[in-house]
């Protein structure tokens, strides 16, 4: 498969990037304001350490990172594997529309499948209906799981 942008796993110097794409992304998609220092710390200590997260980047031909995803993995003991969740999605807004995220999901599937993932899943805000668009339109469907929490 041929890819128009590069994809990356993120490294600490893109920790900023990354950074500033959460605290947009948390404004943009919830109306959040997000606290700088600590979602740096989250962003630093995700890209430390491949057990809590691995980020993966699209660059363009001058190596600017243009969007992000970070991976997680939730294991299954009823079916003896991993599933592979897809978080904290952004793709700057004038890269939107040119096929980073679906450059980033072709390429997040396809870890989740060679390592056996039982599935690849994502949450949305349920009146975010533009990524909902996007996300079918991948293969995408609705889970029959609702989310609860405390």
């Amino acid at each position: 498969m041929g890819y128009k942008y590069k994809i990356d796993v993120a490294n600490i110097e893109d920790t900023e990037t990354i950074v500033k794409f959460q605290l947009a992304m948390a404004k943009e998609s919830e109306g959040t304001e997000l606290d700088y220092e600590t979602v740096r710390e989250g962003v630093k200590a995700g890209i430390a350490d491949d057990g809590k997260a691995t980020y993966l980047v699209a660059r363009n031909e001058n190596n600017e990172v243009l969007g992000s995803l970070m991976l997680t993995t939730e294991w299954s003991d009823w079916n003896n594997c991993n599933y592979y969740w897809i978080q904290s999605v952004y793709v700057r807004p004038e890269s939107r529309h040119q096929g980073v995220f679906k450059e980033l999901f072709d390429f997040a599937k396809t870890i989740a499948q060679s390592e056996g993932a039982g599935a690849l899943r994502l949450y949305v805000d349920r009146h975010n209906v533009n990524a909902q668009k996007v996300y079918q339109s991948l293969g995408m469907h609705e889970s029959h799981y609702l989310m609860y929490e405390v």
